[in-house]
């Protein structure tokens, strides 16, 4: 399976620490959309990943199957990723749970 980053998920890098990112989910539901209008709440909520989160989530575009997605850990970390393939599998499921990829079929 191929997972993609869904399309209303963005994400910014951190300017103070290398390989991190934020990522940016929509706040849409009618009181958030209120408490951005008339209270000046932010737009959105950021999650920072910390740096295996970080590189995973960039290779989530619709181009990688995830056995790929767990040979680029590898070769980026090393064993300083392991156990790779029960991390890679916990945190994709952690994704998609929190509806910010789907699957493709190869």
């Amino acid at each position: 399976m191929i997972p993609k980053k869904k399309e209303k998920i963005s994400f910014r890098f951190s300017t103070e620490e290398s390989g991190i990112l934020y990522v940016q989910i929509p706040r849409t539901n009618l009181l958030e959309r209120l408490s951005i209008k008339y209270l000046g709440q932010p737009a959105h909520h950021e999650v920072k990943l910390d740096e295996l989160g970080s590189f995973v989530i960039q290779l989530c575009d619709g181009s990688y199957p995830v056995h790929v997605i767990e040979d680029r850990i590898t070769e980026h970390f090393g064993c300083k990723a392991a156990p790779i393939r029960e991390r890679l599998i916990a945190f994709l499921s952690i994704l998609e749970a929190n509806d910010w990829i789907e699957w493709r079929e190869p």
